[in-house]
């Protein structure tokens, strides 16, 4: 029993390892062949050891996944209220419709110049970005499970004679919470693939500068190091998303 289970938590590895077997050898060969735009994984594995020792690592991470995570607060909770009062109201679906049709397929890269020239460089401009980006898969996801809520429950808190509030708070939002849950999964990986871009483009901070430095300093380890790092945060941030969902899910008494 314990060798099987062992087996199946092996298992999605492998093809992984494949992977970083046949990178290795690749890049190993390119090497010796005279290019060096490539760095196999064991020297990305070196430079990310110097990256953890010497602090940058840290730095750099805190500063993105800090970010991140307030553009993604900003974003959910707006986003999350308005796709409650639209899921709730098709009036107000019905007004708000070509406004979000116009606004939510503008790519947020193409807002930099826009937050560079409102919030400056830093920290104001990514959470603008980051925020706007964030907030339209949340509203547009929380929307659609809000009109899929079975509407005899709506029924029943009409003939209760909840509130709106409370009718959001205490049959709506537990009846979404695992497609809730999806949303903000969503929202997390938007979050983060969005700050590093943003970084790599317009913001001398955090993991995406990082990743660009090397590239012009000639160093295809390090940023090789940091892409593989970018990775497992995401993988990382996921399966606490992933572990979170099922903890409320149980407190809630709704099965995911």
């Amino acid at each position: 029993m314990t060798e099987n289970r062992l087996l199946r938590g092996l298992r999605p590895w492998v093809f992984p390892a494949l992977l970083i077997g046949a990178f290795e050898w690749y890049a190993r060969r390119a090497a010796a062949l005279g290019s060096d735009a490539l760095a196999p994984p064991s020297a990305a594995a070196r430079a990310f050891a110097g990256a953890a020792l010497d602090g940058s690592l840290w730095q750099a991470t805190g500063f993105t996944l800090g970010t991140a995570a307030l553009g993604l607060l900003l974003g959910a909770v707006l986003g999350i209220a308005l796709g409650l009062v639209l899921g709730l109201s098709r009036r107000a679906a019905r007004l708000g419709s070509v406004t979000i049709e116009v606004l939510r397929p503008v790519p947020s890269v193409a807002l930099i110049p826009l937050a560079m020239l409102g919030f400056g460089f830093g920290v104001r401009m990514e959470l603008a970005i980051v925020a706007f980006a964030t907030f339209w898969p949340l509203l547009v996801l929380v929307q659609a499970a809000v009109q899929q809520v079975e509407p005899r429950l709506l029924e029943v808190s009409r003939v209760l004679g909840l509130s709106a509030r409370e009718r959001a708070f205490k049959i709506v939002l537990p009846a979404i919470v695992p497609r809730l849950f999806v949303a903000l999964r969503l929202g997390v990986a938007v979050a983060l693939v969005v700050a590093v871009t943003v970084e790599i483009a317009a913001n001398p901070n955090g993991m995406g500068y990082a990743m660009m430095i090397a590239q012009q300093s000639f160093d295809p380890a390090l940023m090789l190091a940091w892409l593989g790092w970018i990775g497992v945060v995401g993988f990382a941030i996921n399966a606490a998303m992933l572990r979170l969902q099922r903890g409320v899910s149980r407190r809630m008494g709704v099965v995911s």
